[in-house]
């Protein structure tokens, strides 16, 4: 089993995943699989808390950085400072450790979630529904399969950034993501709404779940490929567009 180092900054949950074979730490006391994380809310930058929680998970595990076998990353849609932020403190990391990098869609972590937190059937696919702001939302929907080395996500409507309105997934779904409370008004009615897991988000710890299943299938990049997954342009509304969109309303 590989010992995948994990970063997630798309939303304003920062956290940080470590994934390791323990007979491969130094610690013998531990299951063999473990999976530890960290994870902070609410600070200005995130740059500023990643790197300690890093640390904090290797000096755990008793391992140093150039032990685990590669960096997975939250590669966005997301927040545009968070996705940079992760990119570039990926960068740094594998650059100096000489490691591959395995970037993870934030949508497809938050499949993950919902699948692992609601118990949804692999039969079954996963909308995934994450808040844009601006009145839109990132959303994508996944299928889980399983191939010869291991399972994956199969995107059956890949990443994309719309008007809630235009979310229209293909079948029977699980739907997860803050952006259905978000924008609950625009989604009232909506049938896969009913149900929906709103808390499933992007977290390291799935991102390295994620990571793990890439890894064995040889889908690592070079550090100079951890390049962010932007949906959006346009950051921000300008006054009149703030004021058109209340007229709208």
């Amino acid at each position: 089993m590989p010992i995948i180092l994990a970063i997630e900054t798309s939303t304003e949950l920062a956290s940080a995943a470590l994934l390791i074979d323990n007979e491969r730490s130094n610690h013998n006391n531990e299951v063999s699989g473990a999976l530890a994380y960290r994870e902070s809310e609410g600070v200005q930058t995130h740059s500023q808390t990643i790197l300690p929680m890093v640390q904090s998970l290797l000096s755990e595990a008793g391992i140093t950085l150039s032990q685990c076998d590669a960096i997975a990353f939250g590669v966005g849609p997301g927040s545009f400072t968070g996705v940079r932020t992760a990119c570039g403190i990926v960068q740094g990391l594998a650059f100096g450790a000489e490691l591959p990098v395995l970037p993870v869609s934030t949508l497809e972590a938050m499949a993950q979630a919902c699948r692992d937190v609601s118990g949804a059937p692999k039969a079954v696919d996963v909308l995934c529904v994450l808040d844009a702001r601006m009145g839109e939302v990132y959303w994508a929907q996944y299928r889980y399969v399983t191939g010869a080395i291991g399972g994956n996500w199969q995107a059956i409507v890949e990443p994309t950034l719309s008007a809630p309105s235009q979310v229209q997934p293909i079948g029977q779904v699980q739907a997860c993501g803050n952006g259905l409370s978000v924008c609950a008004e625009q989604f009232a009615g909506a049938p896969f709404a009913a149900n929906a897991n709103l808390g499933a988000m992007p977290h390291a710890r799935d991102i390295a779940a994620i990571g793990t299943m890439m890894f064995a299938q040889g889908l690592s990049l070079p550090a100079v490929e951890a390049q962010p997954l932007y949906l959006r342009n346009k950051i921000a509304l300008t006054t009149a567009e703030r004021a058109l969109k209340g007229v709208m309303k």
